[in-house]
């Protein structure tokens, strides 16, 4: 089997490497006439300015500290705030006889009706209302008193 792909020889021809050469050369040449010949000035003056004494005058200002009077105490005022909350269940209905007859939907519509109207504001507020901790599901349950989003709310503490 024949290789179809035939790589270049990597050598190059030694006109061209000397062509490159030769170039680069004469860049350099022309590149180090150029610096000298800015050089040659500086190089034959003799003339060189002596440095002149400097004359430096410094205005101070001089500050006198006057005491002051010490300024008044701060005065602190603290309020302290009570919160109070009075959650109030109420027994359902005893069922008597009469009452056998009624449908299941009607009890339990009246039932629950008073538990999901709860809400605390924090858990401040449940745990002052005896309801910490507050599980998912439970009436006052919200997700503001869930931080971890465990299913129980005001659980730390």
């Amino acid at each position: 089997m024949t290789n179809s792909y035939q790589q270049p020889s990597a050598a190059r021809p030694l006109y061209r490497m000397k062509r490159v050469w030769a170039g680069g050369l004469l860049l350099l040449m022309i590149g180090t006439g150029c610096g000298a010949m800015g050089s040659e000035d500086s190089a034959t003056s003799t003339t060189k300015a002596a440095p002149a004494p400097t004359v430096t005058t410094t205005a101070t200002a001089t500050v006198t500290a006057t005491p002051t009077a010490a300024p008044a105490p701060a005065v602190t005022v603290t309020a302290t705030v009570t919160a109070t909350a009075t959650v109030t269940r109420q027994a359902p209905a005893a069922a008597t006889n009469d009452d056998a007859t009624t449908t299941d939907s009607d009890t339990d519509s009246g039932s629950n009706s008073g538990d999901d109207n709860v809400y605390y504001a924090n858990c401040a507020a449940a745990r002052a209302a005896g309801a910490a901790p507050v599980h998912r599901g439970d009436p006052g349950y919200a997700r503001h008193l869930d931080r971890d989003n465990d299913g129980v709310g005001c659980d730390n503490g």
